[in-house]
């Protein structure tokens, strides 16, 4: 059976950008709720012993859906930490070779954040050779289904920022930028340039 993955901090710890409230809700009801459908759509068949990365690049519809949000929702978690931080040493170097500046990366980023419309992800993603895309995948949209790799991500559905910014994406965007873990996505950045 699949499990619901701790999340990598105390439920107060991302106040005062993101309230305890919002993750009990984010994390422990809507993460969990695709931990249980995938539960139950995988229940007796081989894919329950599949990984959720096999699940993402070979199926499709509702199994894909839960599979590939369970997936993102965790990736996501792990974008975020208490401490906030800049980005530093090779992928800092990546970032303003393959946006110009920081800065500029920050302002695309967001704006693939705020612009994508309905329920989905924006991506920070590399390709093959190490180029780095910001990419935007509606509903439950992962860009290992293309090739690439994800370093960073903001997620934008409703859920993820209505408790704490009502309909104010933007402001939950700003808040996001405050929390970003760039440890995290310079681990994911040496794993994908191999």
């Amino acid at each position: 059976m699949f499990e619901l993955p701790a999340l990598p901090y105390s439920l107060d710890a991302l106040a005062p950008h993101f309230s305890r409230e919002t993750l009990e809700y984010h994390h422990g009801k809507h993460h969990a709720a695709y931990v249980a459908k995938l539960n139950e759509l995988t229940k007796g068949s081989p894919l329950e012993k599949a990984t959720i990365e096999e699940i993402i690049k070979k199926e499709s519809g509702a199994i894909f859906n839960n599979a590939a949000q369970i997936w993102n929702h965790t990736f996501f978690w792990n974008c975020l930490t208490p401490q906030g931080g800049m980005p530093g040493g090779d992928l800092l170097t990546a970032l303003n070779a393959n946006f110009d500046s920081f800065d500029n990366f920050k302002t695309q980023f967001s704006n693939a954040a705020a612009t994508l419309f309905g329920s989905g992800w924006a991506w920070l993603v590399a390709r093959p050779g190490g180029k780095l895309e910001i990419v935007q995948e509606s509903n439950a949209g992962n860009p290992m289904t293309k090739g690439a790799a994800p370093l960073l991500t903001c997620d934008v559905w409703e859920h993820a920022y209505y408790i704490d910014y009502r309909n104010a994406r933007p402001k939950y965007i700003e808040a996001f930028w405050k929390l970003a873990n760039w440890k995290w996505v310079e681990t994911q950045w040496r794993s994908a340039k191999g």
